[in-house]
């Protein structure tokens, strides 16, 4: 109905589907002889609202192929519920101008703590200056000079696409205005009332609000589904999808040298089947995180240069697991070095020693001189 209030999960349009037929029982009979086809499963595939969504219903169509509608081929039926609700502008929204200026509001500040204008006129919107040096876009500068002059001469301009508008004309009309032909101006901290030590380029911008508002997006996830093939978490909100760190975000984190958070993040966090597994047994239990394993999205790596014949092992992880197996293999044969486990690059050399010396005493004379280096050590 028109002007019902919606919550999340309320249904708005009932709809009902039959499950498949499957061999009924005596008394499944029995109830479908006495009441018909309204004993039979079906199973509910109802209109709801989503979850964290709601509002008012201010619409509703219903398109159907017998009233003449176009509907795609095997569609009879089509309704259409339109709920809206009213959000104030807030923290995490987006708006933009009209030149590719873009950007997320990260604060809002009460009127009074804004920047003024000589005259006690606060500004409504504070732009950082650097987007428009990566951005390049300077017709929003030139916008906002010509909408201040405008303003304040109580004139429209009219600047077709493409085409020139000389900044001479534009500190021309801002002169005729009264302004400084800079487009600059004076402004003084709302806070303290000090002027600033620059002056800043203050006008008019034509400002929209954007559809991407921070209610639609904000998200949180545990733990959740991953991709079959990655072993990744999925992605969206819909999906209970994970947070992606992609390519600039890895930079920032190398940027700040935060190399274990690094780790965690491209191993535990995201493709590390076995270390995640374990890493998750070790915060229920109160154990020390284990270190990690080798993504899985290596191992695909792998996998697909095996389907070029190119085929990779890790060779330092075989020899170095080969040579720490050689030198457990030493230490058990060779009594006399099992007192100088610490010194690894002593037990080697000492061991190869130990097999070309065959007189008791020399080798005697080697234990001591070992002995000595172990009580250096």
């Amino acid at each position: 109905m028109i002007g019902a209030s919606v919550g999340p999960n309320d249904i708005l349009v009932g709809k009902v589907e039959p499950r498949g037929e499957k061999e009924l029982t005596a008394e499944e009979r029995l109830l479908r002889a006495i009441f018909g086809e309204k004993a039979r499963e079906v199973k509910d595939t109802s209109l709801r609202v989503p979850n964290g969504e709601g509002g008012v219903v201010i619409k509703v169509d219903v398109l159907d192929k017998d009233s003449g509608d176009e509907l795609d081929p095997g569609v009879n039926k089509v309704v259409k519920v339109y709920v809206a609700q009213i959000r104030r502008i807030q923290e995490g929204d987006k708006i933009a101008g009209r030149h590719g200026n873009k950007g997320v509001i990260c604060r809002i500040m009460p009127s009074y703590d804004m920047p003024r204008l000589e005259d006690g006129t606060p500004v409504d919107l504070i732009i950082s200056p650097l987007s428009v040096i990566a951005r390049m876009n300077l017709g929003q500068i030139l916008e906002t000079y010509l909408a201040y002059a405008g303003i304040t001469l109580g004139k429209k301009y009219n600047v077709p696409v493409f085409e020139k508008y000389p900044e001479e004309k534009i500190s021309q009309e801002l002169i005729s205005a009264g302004l400084s032909p800079s487009g600059k101006s004076q402004l003084y901290d709302g806070r303290t009332g000090d002027a600033y030590d620059q002056k800043s380029v203050v006008g008019i911008g034509y400002i929209l609000k954007l559809v991407h508002m921070v209610d639609d997006k904000v998200h949180a996830r545990s733990t959740g589904p991953y991709s079959l093939v990655t072993q990744q978490p999925l992605g969206g909100k819909a999906r209970m999808g994970g947070q992606r760190l992609g390519e600039m975000e890895v930079w920032a984190l190398e940027a700040h040298r935060a190399a274990h958070t690094l780790q965690e993040m491209l191993t535990l966090k995201s493709d590390d089947i076995e270390g995640r597994t374990r890493a998750f047994q070790s915060i229920i239990k109160g154990l020390k995180i284990p270190e990690p394993d080798i993504p899985e999205s290596f191992k695909v790596l792998v996998k697909e240069l095996a389907g070029l014949s190119i085929d990779i092992s890790p060779v330092g992880l075989r020899e170095g697991k080969a040579i720490e197996g050689e030198l457990e293999a030493n230490i058990e044969e060779t009594p006399i070095l099992s007192a100088v486990q610490p010194a690894a690059t002593i037990i080697s050399d000492a061991s190869s020693a130990a097999d070309d010396i065959q007189e008791e005493q020399v080798v005697d004379e080697e234990a001591e001189k070992l002995l000595d280096i172990k009580e250096e050590i």
